[in-house]
């Protein structure tokens, strides 16, 4: 089954110098959108800081992490401010990955009682719109649902933690 994005694994390499990451070493993680698929890059925190924002444009989730030793057990930790701020940010996506990487997210939140669903809307009979709030807030928070399958969700979840990987 093809694939609507693919996101590779950290490699360990400072994205702008090409300077190997060693264990232990501090990195700044991204996300971003290349040619309707996302991208995780890595950077070390001086190239990281030496980005204009120019260059920073488009970036829709930033992190900070350490190398993990080789040896490490890996561990997935998902901070709930990523995780919203990176909802928040697709909130205008168009593309279909987004919209489905947005849909994810929105479950993923759900899951963790942080967005509530409010009611379902069809202003238009062929797609449904998820009328939400975040927990603590009372503005809408529209999702639409791209009405998904298991293997679709599980596939996107799977790139979700792609993406994460490697925070500690």
């Amino acid at each position: 089954m093809p694939r609507d994005y693919d996101i590779a694994k950290t490699d360990c390499i400072c994205h702008r110098c090409n300077k190997h990451l060693e264990a232990g070493a501090e990195l700044v993680a991204t996300v971003r959108e290349v040619q309707d698929d996302l991208q995780r890059d890595d950077f070390c925190p001086d190239c990281w800081s030496a980005l204009s924002d120019e260059q920073k444009q488009g970036v829709l989730g930033v992190w900070r992490s350490r190398v993990p030793a080789p040896q490490d057990k890996k561990k997935l930790f998902v901070d709930d401010e990523l995780l919203i701020n990176l909802f928040e940010r697709l909130e205008s996506a168009d593309t279909p990955a987004k919209v489905n990487f947005r849909f994810v997210l929105a479950l993923v939140l759900m899951r963790k009682k942080l967005l509530v669903y409010d009611r379902t809307d069809r202003a238009d009979p062929a797609q449904e719109v998820w009328q939400m709030h975040l927990r603590g807030s009372d503005a809408a928070v529209r999702v639409v649902n791209p009405h998904l399958d298991d293997d679709k969700i599980a596939e996107v979840s799977g790139q979700l933690g792609q993406i994460m990987e490697g925070q500690l």
